[in-house]
């Protein structure tokens, strides 16, 4: 169930104050400032994005990204053992297809000096070619890292937030699936920096995003969106199912202490929340609909979830409502 704190987010909450669509609307500018300076550019995509494994490896030749996925499924010992056996036998029949063509030469001796180059030869030529490949397997696996993820928490990082959830929503919108996106942002963390230490404060960020995960379902994609900002979306959940979820991650941060030099060290978050409508036109229009509910929640005194109001359908699932 959502807790009062969080059904104050409904439309009875905003009754008297300033509501999220006046924030959506009059505040647009100066939030669009805000933003543009705390948080990273990010560039147009083909225009300038980092090089992908998935784009390297679509210059690789088929044969070779055939081959490489057999060896690296059979394992060292058992590839060397087959290319040993292939080699043995090519430079069996070349020898008596030489002999064939001479007219002249003893077979068997031939089979035998061909078998026996073949396994002295093979496993020192061919050791070194299939470490190469099994090295370049793990390269390629530590660029994918690297490439998706945020080095300081481990969660994806926001252009692999953007390039996979994008996909995602395209199917919840053309398929009328519920959707919901949180935005999430650690109050007062400069002030965790300022007292102990970035490196305490990079201890308390990699906290909270490990208890954030520790919310999730498998398809849930959490990713660092800037600075202390964590990004999260929702697939399949409708804005009260997104609510609780946004609830239960705030009293775990809540909850959270981190020992530092004899002392535990603990913050809150507070959660923008942004349930996917038909009348938003992109993904970025979702984000920034969940970054208003988090600056209303920053203004209400952090340490809190807020979204903008909506009602129940007869379905149970929800619709946003017009705010006066």
């Amino acid at each position: 169930m959502v807790s009062s704190q969080v059904r104050a987010t409904n439309a009875s909450r905003f009754d008297g104050k300033r509501q999220p669509a006046d924030y959506f609307h009059a505040g647009f500018a100066g939030r669009r400032a805000r933003c543009a300076a705390k948080r990273p550019v990010v560039v147009e995509w083909g225009l300038l994005s980092p090089i992908t494994m998935s784009s390297t490896s679509d210059h690789e030749p088929g044969w070779f990204r055939c081959l490489s996925r057999v060896v690296l499924r059979m394992g060292l010992t058992r590839s060397m053992l087959a290319m040993t056996a292939l080699v043995t036998l090519l430079a069996v029949l070349i020898a008596q297809l030489v002999i064939m063509v001479l007219g002249r030469g003893d077979r068997m001796i031939a089979a035998a000096s061909a078998t026996l180059c073949s396994v002295v030869l093979t496993p020192m030529i061919g050791s070194v070619v299939l470490r190469l490949v099994f090295e370049l397997d793990r390269t390629r696996q530590r660029l994918t890292v690297l490439a998706t993820h945020d080095d300081l928490t481990g969660v994806h990082n926001r252009r692999h937030f953007m390039e996979v959830v994008q996909g995602e929503w395209d199917r919840a919108r053309r398929y009328a699936v519920p959707a919901a996106l949180l935005l999430i942002d650690a109050d007062h963390f400069k002030r965790v920096n300022d007292a102990h230490g970035h490196l305490c404060g990079d201890e308390l960020l990699r906290c909270i995003a490990q208890t954030v995960r520790e919310q999730l379902r498998q398809a849930d994609v959490l990713a660092r969106f800037g600075g202390e900002e964590l990004i999260v979306f929702l697939p399949h959940t409708d804005p009260l199912g997104a609510l609780d979820v946004a609830e239960r991650i705030r009293e775990k941060v809540q909850a959270l202490s981190v020992p530092w030099h004899a002392a535990a060290v603990s913050t809150t978050v507070s959660i923008g929340v942004a349930p996917l409508r038909n009348e938003l036109p992109s993904l970025d229009w979702m984000i920034h609909e969940a970054d208003t509910a988090l600056y209303a929640a920053k203004a209400d005194g952090r340490n809190c979830v807020r979204t903008l109001p909506f009602e129940p359908s007869r379905s149970g699932g929800a619709y946003s409502v017009n705010s006066r």
